[in-house]
């Protein structure tokens, strides 16, 4: 199972996404999707689950919640906009990852990529995709392309959107 990890889009809709998503089986947006024409151009690519992001407007939060929570091929995951860092969990996230923890945290809002097992909860997955958009701090546009099977995570592929694809990412 591949799934393609996006965030902080704001609106934009970055023309190498299609290539680096190309093969996924589902696509994740950590919200700040911007519009909800791109939650409807990335269905062209594959499924999508999205969350709402603080910056998401009426027209994208009727149509995606503030966390899901999924399992895929054995793996638990959630996802939520804001959520923190490992140590420093959003005070609404939390409790409800100490509660129930998931194989793998998703969050965006930060525009910083980071991907870490953590210790607390044991052995979790923290994984923030960086920022697919144009506004904000970050100078590299980055997403994640995330492999499961046999129950857990096995590769998790950074993406630097502004770079030349050194392929084509379909299997």
């Amino acid at each position: 199972m591949k799934i393609g990890i996006i965030s902080d889009t704001h609106g934009y809709f970055h023309p190498a996404i299609p290539t680096y998503f190309n093969g996924v089986d589902r696509i994740l947006h950590a919200g700040d999707i911007g519009e909800a024409d791109i939650l409807e151009r990335l269905e062209e690519i594959a499924p999508v689950q999205a969350v709402w992001g603080n910056m998401d407007g009426p027209g994208v939060r009727h149509r995606t919640v503030e966390v899901v929570r999924i399992e895929v091929d054995g793996v638990r995951i959630c996802m939520t906009h804001i959520g923190g860092s490992p140590g420093r969990w959003d005070s609404r996230i939390a409790k409800a990852l100490a509660a129930d923890p998931p194989d793998i945290f998703i969050c965006g809002h930060s525009h910083i990529l980071r991907i870490e097992r953590v210790r607390n909860p044991p052995n979790m997955l923290y994984l923030n995709p960086g920022a697919a958009g144009r506004q904000g701090l970050h100078r590299v546009k980055t997403c994640v392309l995330l492999e499961i099977a046999e129950g857990s995570a096995r590769k998790a592929e950074v993406v630097h959107l502004d770079e030349k694809p050194p392929h084509d990412h379909s299997s």
